[in-house]
């Protein structure tokens, strides 16, 4: 999830789009612009991936993702939401098969068209802003400080993307939350 256009590109809404920038480059593929979103396509040992950036904004990103659902034919539980969320520290994860929205706009918008029984990847932002700041800071820019520290976190993003594709939302969740104890890579269930 996140925001289209450049003068969104590297703020901390945009998160979900730095992971799924980067699966994209490890995948050796490009996205094009398509009806709700910018599409990439690869396949995983022989499973199609498709990897949408949706254009509707972060608030409206239900219609893109309800969308693209029924044109691709794909169970809402086969899909991994990546977002933000400020309710974690910078680079923490939380994976799980399904919840509530925490708050979350974007997700908030997915929920109210398709419920909310499908799995999300939230990478967390920090929330180091004053009291009715919330909107400057998520749509703030990283430091290259903050940039530095966050990129072993899109890489293991990106590995767990592959999980799930191959493995499934339990195996991934089991195997990334005991990797995150053992390496000090910050997850949560």
């Amino acid at each position: 999830m996140g925001n289209p256009g450049d003068e969104y590109a590297t703020t901390r809404h945009n998160t979900g789009f730095m992971v799924l920038d980067a699966f994209a480059k490890a995948s050796n593929t490009v996205f094009s612009d398509k009806r709700y979103g910018f599409v990439a396509e690869t396949s995983l040992k022989g499973r199609k991936v498709v990897l949408l950036k949706p254009s509707t904004f972060m608030n409206l990103s239900g219609n893109a993702v309800r969308y693209w659902l029924g044109k691709e034919n794909i169970d809402q539980h086969r899909m991994l939401v990546v977002s933000d969320d400020v309710a974690l520290p910078l680079g923490q994860f939380r994976l799980k098969a399904n919840g509530s929205n925490g708050g979350h706009n974007g997700l908030g918008h997915i929920q109210q068209l398709i419920g909310q029984d499908y799995p999300r990847l939230r990478i967390g932002i920090g929330n180091d802003y004053p009291q009715g700041g919330q909107i400057d800071w998520v749509l703030g820019r990283y430091s290259d400080e903050d940039l530095k520290q966050l990129q072993p976190s899109i890489d293991t993003a990106v590995d767990i993307i592959k999980s799930f594709v191959l493995a499934g939302i339990d195996i991934t969740m089991n195997q990334y939350n005991k990797l995150g104890k053992k390496t000090g890579v910050q997850t949560q269930t």
